[in-house]
């Protein structure tokens, strides 16, 4: 047997020895150990908890926000994107869009495949659809060119069809719905040919869309509450409304230039000075992405600080109740020094010891997370949840180094102890 296989072996026999009386420590204090890794387990629960919830909302929302189409800019008079602060002054003061603005897009924009322009109604209202008793509160509703069906990814017709450019031009009230609007309104019946009454205005509804991937009209999830009637028929019923937003959909590979040539574009149909900086905002797929990356990466760190409060805290009281423990077992330690263990023999009994003890409290908290991670996405689905690998492993893995650092002043102190004290130690 080779010197390699021989310390392999050793050194397997000796942690396992190690390991087990670990164990049977826990098993013999069993109050002690529970609170002393409490504090793990809280912090643990916190990390992965979070995690499970951030992972299971960015992945909903990037598929919300790729939905719309990866390869399609939207132009609006304010920067739009993923905000949760007041828009500054200059961007209130802006002037909104106009179908002027969007038809010299039209005609400048040689790398887009296609656009579409969308009218909204005033934000302060809260819109709603209602068939006979029925009622649905908070639309995504909103006027477009028939070219929105083909700009907008997310916009398949699953049901009946899309309205025509020639119901577009002569302002024909007809509508086409959201998947979760067809089924709150009219449940099991057929939707189409049916009218349905938007803010006290009659739309017949002529299609019914398929619910995007990852949430419904809105971001980060929820119900699909889009309605979507022609330009020229929101116009009629909506004469005063102004709030324009341009969506440009490049060909493969030139969404740069067509975003490029789209400023460009508005720049001059909206006589914006050469020196002067834009009077408007564009976001992409990626660049929303982006935004929501960074809010998260805000998010993710502050709940870093927290449970490392917490990983600190128990950290905390395993040094103190290993000091406890050496102090306990002097005697202990003292006959194992005198029938020949080591210093380094007793330091990784003690190291052993402390990182059982937070590995467990780490283990427990994971399966905690997992628990309401689980409960969370059975009773709230538009609040996504998934526990990713990863996390369980730094889980763990952070719990251990926990119980490594603390334990190494208490192992080196047992350690030192002179085997004639110890023994005489009562």
């Amino acid at each position: 047997m080779t010197f390699t296989e021989k310390f392999s072996r050793r050194w397997r026999r000796d942690f396992g020895e190690n390991l087990w009386m670990a164990l049977q420590t826990l098993r013999d204090h069993k109050v002690r150990s529970a609170l002393t890794m409490l504090g793990v387990v809280i912090a643990v629960i916190t990390l992965v908890s979070v995690v499970a919830i951030l992972m299971g909302f960015d992945r909903n929302v990037q598929q919300t926000i790729q939905g719309y189409g990866t390869n399609t800019a939207f132009f609006f008079h304010r920067n739009p994107g993923v905000s949760f602060g007041r828009p500054s002054k200059e961007e209130r003061m802006r002037k909104p869009l106009s179908y002027d603005d969007f038809l010299a897009v039209k005609e400048a924009c040689t790398a887009c495949a296609n656009a579409t322009v969308s009218l909204f109604p005033n934000p302060r209202n809260v819109d709603r659809a209602r068939y006979k008793s029925e009622e649905i509160v908070g639309l995504d509703f909103r006027g477009a060119t028939e070219e929105f069906f083909s700009v907008y990814a997310n916009a398949v017709v699953k049901q009946g069809r899309p309205f025509t450019p020639a119901e577009n031009l002569h302002r024909v009230e007809v509508a086409v719905i959201g998947a979760d609007i067809a089924t709150g309104l009219f449940g099991q019946l057929d939707p189409l040919d049916k009218e349905i009454t938007v803010n006290g205005h009659s739309f017949r509804v002529i299609g019914v869309m398929e619910k995007p991937k990852g949430s419904g009209g809105g971001l980060g999830g929820g119900e699909d509450l889009r309605v979507t009637i022609p330009y020229w028929t929101f116009r009629k019923v909506y004469p005063t409304a102004e709030r324009h937003g341009i969506r440009i959909e490049a060909f493969l590979g030139k969404l740069p230039r067509a975003i490029d040539q789209t400023s460009a574009a508005l720049r001059r149909s909206r006589k914006v000075p050469y020196d002067k900086p834009d009077s408007f905002g564009y976001a992409t797929a990626d660049s929303i992405i982006k935004q929501f990356h960074d809010i998260v990466g805000v998010v993710a760190l502050v709940t870093g600080v927290i449970a490392s409060v917490g990983l600190m805290i128990g950290g905390v009281g395993v040094m103190n109740i290993m000091l406890v423990s050496v102090t306990e077992r002097t005697r202990e330690i003292g006959v194992r020094k005198a029938i020949g263990a080591r210093r380094r023999d007793i330091i990784w009994q003690f190291l052993t010891e402390a990182v059982a003890l937070t590995g467990a409290g780490g283990i427990i908290g994971v399966l905690v997370s997992i628990g309401i991670s689980t409960l969370i996405r059975t009773t709230v689905p538009s609040l996504p949840s998934f526990v990713p690998l990863w996390s369980v492993v730094m889980g763990v893995g952070v719990a251990c180094s926990v119980g490594l650092f603390f334990g190494i002043y208490p192992a080196v102190k047992a350690a030192r102890l002179d085997p004639v004290d110890a023994l005489r130690y009562e």
